[in-house]
């Protein structure tokens, strides 16, 4: 069993689902190393909803709507789309215009962003429309012949089709791909301490932030003054979480009680502070995968006691769930293997109904070696980060086939100055991360070139 590295481990990836030696390589050099191009169906015919396709590079979707709303003069809460994309990336995706005419949006003029319209609906782009993500990702800096670059991608295809697919796993977007502390925060909120909620936010620091940064970071934890005036501006959340609490009189943690962090937290956005909740809750999933895949429990065969949800239009519908028992174990994994049902695991919540069996074993284990329960996520402290939990698919399906690798000669891999580069092309369903596919394929701790 092939361990991960630190960088993983820390977001409760413990493995790699394949032991075959990876590619290496460089992920993320440039935007148009990562190409996504979203899959989705809208009805389109007449109606007050105005259908767009934007095509942006190294833009964040929330910035970009932002901006959009700006330019139209109007709220963001009349513009939907379906999912956020990666900023540093070429992403093409569909959003929805509530009100506005076709001549307003031709108007618009942005850097690195273009805008064709498709037509008008009656309802809004929502996540409901979204199917999945079609990839186009280039891998540069291999330091392996042209050759050897195939051998390892066959081998590690093969390893992924007998495994029936990818391990489901959060990749490092949702803990915060530069500073993955989104999950720590969310355990000190399911716990009720708000305190260390906001000291981790706004202080704890990692190696990729400049040395300015971390020591901003680490005055925090003494003086709020200071830390404040050292911040960078471009750290807009803690600088307004700092200026909350020297508003209420606050200089440092000891000075503060509970209603100062509390109104601390709530500067930030409603969803930046439910996604700590979410964040937690895939940090947990993650360790219940890795801790299937250490057991050796196949991801794509449901054992007595799994739950399975059923699919519906061809993707998974986590609403539908079902406990695998004895008498129907056979019957659910011959629909397992059609593609019609899914193996899930929970996203926990003070709802979930924990499995049977090895999988509920590892369930437990997995929460009583976080020191939670289920009844903590009714966050009592802050009830409006509650959450009732949810299940998601333990295996994304994905088509090793469907890996082409650019060549100028050997169909193989490219070569130039700066070393081989391989290029992937695949499809992968809604909820689904590129990034935990390529990882598996590079072997490399993800080593990433992305800038902010």
């Amino acid at each position: 069993m092939r361990e991960s590295p630190e960088s993983d481990r820390r977001i409760g990836i413990l493995y790699y689902a394949t032991e075959s030696d990876g590619i290496g390589g460089v992920l993320k050099a440039k935007p148009s190393d990562f190409v996504v191009r979203e899959v989705s169906q809208v009805e389109l015919n007449a109606g007050e909803y105005l259908i767009l396709e934007v095509t942006k590079e190294n833009w964040d979707t929330h910035i970009l709507v932002r901006e959009i709303a700006r330019r139209l003069r109007i709220s963001k809460e009349r513009i939907s789309f379906a999912g956020t994309k990666d900023k540093f990336a070429v992403t093409t995706q569909k959003i929805s215009i509530r009100g506005v005419s076709e001549n307003e949006v031709r108007s618009i003029r942005i850097k690195d962003v273009s805008i064709r319209i498709l037509g008008r609906a009656k309802k809004p782009i929502s996540l409901g429309d979204l199917i999945g993500n079609e990839f186009e990702i280039v891998v540069r800096g291999i330091s392996l012949g042209c050759k050897e670059v195939r051998r390892r991608i066959e081998a590690i295809s093969a390893e992924i089709e007998r495994i029936g697919g990818v391990p489901n796993f959060f990749g490092t977007q949702r803990f915060g791909t530069k500073r993955p502390i989104t999950h720590v925060v969310g355990r000190h909120l399911v716990c009720g301490d708000i305190e260390k909620a906001v000291l981790s936010y706004i202080g704890t620091s990692f190696e990729s932030e400049s040395e300015a940064v971390r020591e901003a970071r680490s005055l925090a934890f003494e003086d709020f003054k200071e830390a404040l005036r050292r911040m960078p501006k471009s750290l807009k959340y803690e600088r307004s979480m700092l200026a909350e609490l020297l508003r209420r009189k606050c200089s440092c943690p000891s000075e503060c009680n509970e209603e100062d962090f509390r109104a601390a937290l709530n500067v930030l956005p409603k969803k930046l502070r439910r996604m700590f909740v979410h964040a937690f809750q895939a940090y947990l999933f993650n360790l219940v995968l890795s801790k299937r895949i250490e057991r050796g429990i196949p991801l794509n065969e449901a054992q007595v006691g799994d739950f399975v949800c059923f699919s519906h239009k061809g993707v998974a519908d986590t609403k539908r769930v079902e406990k695998v028992t004895e008498a129907k174990a056979d019957a659910m994994n011959r629909l397992v293997k059609a593609g019609r049902a899914f193996v899930v695991a929970p996203l926990f919540g003070f709802k979930t109904e924990l499995s049977e069996g090895v999988a509920g074993e590892i369930e437990r284990e997995v929460l009583k070696e976080a020191s939670i329960s289920l009844a903590d996520f009714r966050c009592e402290s802050v009830p409006e980060l509650s959450s009732e939990g949810s299940y998601r698919p333990i295996l994304t399906p994905f088509n090793s086939d469907a890996v082409e690798i650019c060549s100028t000669a050997e169909g193989s891999a490219e070569e130039g100055s700066e070393g081989v580069k391989a290029r992937f092309k695949f499809f992968l369903p809604k909820s689904s991360y590129a990034t935990v596919v390529m990882r598996e394929f590079m072997k490399s701790g993800g080593e990433c070139c992305e800038r902010a």
